[in-house]
C-alpha cells in the first residue's frame, strides 16, 4: 500500500508539473520567482540509449562541468522578483549564445499557493578541449597549424590556447586568455599575444559591455600593438610588401535608460588613440602606389545606440539543426569624433563610423536582414578614406529540410589609400577563384544557394547539410585597381558539404566545397577545392 501511495503521488506531482502554465502567463498573475535551480549537465545524457556507450561516458568523466555560479551570473532575473518572461527568454538567448553550453533549457517546476514559482534552468555542456591539427584549403591556398585550446578551463567559462599557425600571409605562435565574465562580474577580459614571422601582436581589453537589454551602463578600455608585413595582391599573387605597424587604444563610458517601450538608448564619450606607421623594405618587393603618410590621432567621441527588441527563433538557417536567433528589429549606431593635436594628433580630421541593421518578413516565415555601414574622415573639408557598403541576405523555407538562400553585397571606398584596397577572391566569397584575384576601390558579389539540411546525426556528434551554390562579382576602380589579369565580372558554381560538431565549443561550420570557374582565364584551375571553417552555412 505504502508503494502504491507513493505512486500515486509521484503521478499526482507529474501531472501538475505538466499542468504548469508557461512564463507569460505566470508574469500577467503576478507570479514571483521562489527558487532558481541550476543543473548543469554533462556533455552525453546517459539515460538516452543513444548516448550510453563507453567513449561518451569516459567523455563525461574527462570533462569539467560548467559550474552552476557560471550559469547563475548569466542570467538576468533573481529570486523575489516577479516573473518576466522577457528576461528568461533573453536569458535563454544569451546562454545558447555561449559556446560552453549544447542545450539549455529554463522552465517553472513548481506553484505554490502564495504564487510563487520555482524555477529549473537545465544545461548540457559541450566538449571543450581542443588539441590537434587544422588544416585548410581555399583560393588554391593550404593554411594549418597545431592549437591547444579550451574554451571552458575547468567549468569555469574561461578560454585558454597556445598555438602555432601558418596561414597566408605569416607563420605565428600565440596565446589566448579569455572570460565573458571574469572575476564574478559581468566584465569581458581577453588578453593576447603573438610572434610571427614578420612581427608581433599584442592585445588586452576589459569591457563591462550592456550585457543585457535593460543594461543601464556599460565602461571600458582595450589596447592593441601590431607589426607585421602587409601585402599588395594582383590576380591572387603577392607583387609587392611593405612593413606596417598600428597602435590602437580606446576608454568609454556609457549609460542607457535601458528598455522602454521595446526601445534601447545608449549614450557613450570615449577617447580614442590611433597610431599608423608605414615603411619601405630593401628586402621586400616595393608597391607601385604610394605609401600612406605616418599619423598620430587623439579623438575624443560621442557614439549613440539604438535598438529595438524584436528577436525571433529559427531552426535551420545558417545552422544545422540547432536553434538560432535573428534579431528583426532596427539596430542602428552612430560615432562621431575630432581629432586634436593639442592631444598629440599630427591631424585634425572628424572621424566617423555609422551603421544600421535591420530584419524583414516579406512573406511568411521568410526573412530579409538588410544592414548598411559607413566609415571615414573629413579633413579639411575632404571626405578621405571613406568606405560605404550594404548587405542583404534572404532566407526562403521550402520545406524542413530545404532553404533557398540569396545574398547581395556592394563596397565603395571614396579617395582611399593603398591599406583600404578592397579585394575579392575565394576568402571573399568568390569560391571559384584564388585568394584575393581581384582589387580596387569598389566591390559587389552576389550569392545564391540552395540549401539542404539533412536529419543525420553521426554517433551523435554531427550533424550534415549541403548546398549547390552560385557567386559572381567584381572589384574595380580606384589608382589601386588590381586586375590587370582578369577585370570583368567573375562567376563561379558548384556544390559543398556543410558538417557540424555539435557536441564541441568549436563547432563552427565545416564546408568542403567543390567550385568551377565560369568563363575564368587559361590559367585559373578549372575545379577549386576549398576546405575550411566558418561561423555559419
Amino acid at each position: 500500500m505504502r508503494w502504491f501511495a507513493l505512486v500515486l503521488l509521484l503521478g499526482a506531482g507529474a501531472a501538475r508539473a505538466e499542468a504548469l502554465p508557461g512564463f507569460a502567463e505566470l508574469g500577467a498573475r503576478g507570479a514571483r520567482i521562489g527558487t532558481i535551480t541550476v543543473r548543469a549537465g554533462p556533455i552525453f545524457d546517459a539515460a538516452d540509449p543513444d548516448e550510453d556507450n563507453a567513449l561518451f561516458r569516459l567523455a563525461n568523466r574527462l570533462h569539467v562541468t560548467t559550474r552552476p555560479s557560471v550559469v547563475t551570473r548569466a542570467l538576468l532575473f533573481r529570486s523575489g522578483e516577479p516573473v518576466s518572461a522577457r528576461l528568461i527568454e533573453e536569458s535563454e538567448r544569451l546562454l545558447r549564445a555561449d559556446r560552453q553550453f549544447y542545450d539549455v533549457a529554463i522552465r517553472p517546476v513548481a506553484l505554490h499557493d502564495d504564487g510563487v514559482v520555482d524555477i529549473e534552468v537545465a544545461t548540457r555542456d559541450t566538449w571543450s578541449f581542443d588539441p590537434g591539427l587544422s588544416v585548410g584549403h581555399s583560393g588554391g591556398r593550404t593554411t594549418g597549424g597545431f592549437d591547444v585550446r579550451d574554451y571552458n578551463v575547468f567549468g569555469t567559462g574561461t578560454m585558454i590556447s597556445l598555438g602555432r599557425a601558418k596561414d597566408v600571409d605569416r607563420t605565428s605562435t600565440a596565446f589566448e586568455f579569455s572570460n565573458e565574465r571574469a572575476f564574478g562580474t559581468r566584465a569581458a577580459f581577453d588578453l593576447q599575444h603573438a610572434t610571427s614571422s614578420d612581427g608581433r601582436r599584442d592585445a588586452i581589453s576589459l569591457v563591462r559591455p550592456f550585457y543585457a537589454l535593460d543594461a543601464r551602463w556599460s565602461a571600458g578600455a582595450s589596447a592593441l600593438d601590431e607589426t607585421r608585413v602587409d601585402s599588395v595582391y594582383e590576380a591572387g599573387e603577392a607583387v609587392a610588401r611593405y612593413r606596417r605597424g598600428e597602435r590602437r587604444a580606446e576608454l568609454f563610458g556609457a549609460l542607457s535608460p535601458g528598455l522602454r517601450d521595446g526601445w534601447v538608448q545608449r549614450w557613450a564619450l570615449g577617447l580614442s588613440l590611433r597610431d599608423d606607421a608605414y615603411a619601405l623594405d630593401p628586402a621586400l618587393q616595393a608597391p607601385a602606389a604610394p605609401l600612406p603618410e605616418d599619423r598620430r590621432l587623439r579623438t575624443p567621441f560621442v557614439r549613440f545606440e539604438l535598438v529595438e527588441d524584436r528577436f525571433e527563433r529559427e531552426v535551420n538557417r545558417n545552422l544545422v539543426g540547432r536553434p538560432e536567433f535573428f534579431a528583426l528589429g532596427l539596430a542602428a549606431k552612430v560615432q562621431i569624433g575630432k581629432a586634436l593635436p593639442g592631444l598629440g594628433s599630427t591631424r585634425r580630421p572628424w572621424l566617423y563610423d555609422a551603421g544600421v541593421a535591420r530584419g524583414f518578413e516579406p512573406g511568411p516565415a521568410q526573412r530579409l536582414m538588410v544592414q548598411a555601414q559607413l566609415a571615414g574622415e573629413l579633413d579639411g573639408g575632404r571626405v578621405q578614406r571613406q568606405r560605404a557598403g550594404v548587405k542583404a541576405q534572404y532566407y526562403l523555407p521550402q520545406d524542413r529540410r530545404r532553404l533557398f538562400y540569396a545574398a547581395l553585397a556592394f563596397d565603395r571606398l571614396t579617395r582611399p589609400e593603398l591599406p583600404d584596397t578592397l579585394v575579392l577572391g575565394a576568402d571573399e566569397g568568390l569560391r571559384g577563384y584564388p585568394l584575393r584575384y581581384q582589387g580596387g576601390a569598389r566591390r559587389a558579389l552576389f550569392s545564391v544557394e540552395q540549401r539542404f539540411y539533412t536529419d543525420l546525426y553521426v554517433w551523435q556528434l554531427f550533424r550534415v547539410g549541403g548546398a549547390l551554390f552560385f557567386d559572381a562579382g567584381r572589384a574595380w576602380g580606384g589608382a589601386n585597381g588590381l586586375n590587370a589579369a582578369d577585370p570583368g565580372w567573375l562567376r563561379d558554381a558548384g556544390a559543398g558539404l556543410r558538417i557540424v560538431s555539435v557536441r564541441s565549443a568549436f563547432s563552427n561550420v565545416l564546408h568542403i566545397d567543390l567550385a568551377v570557374p565560369i568563363g575564368a582565364a587559361s590559367n585559373i584551375r578549372k575545379v577549386q577545392l576549398n576546405l575550411k571553417t566558418k561561423a555559419s552555412f
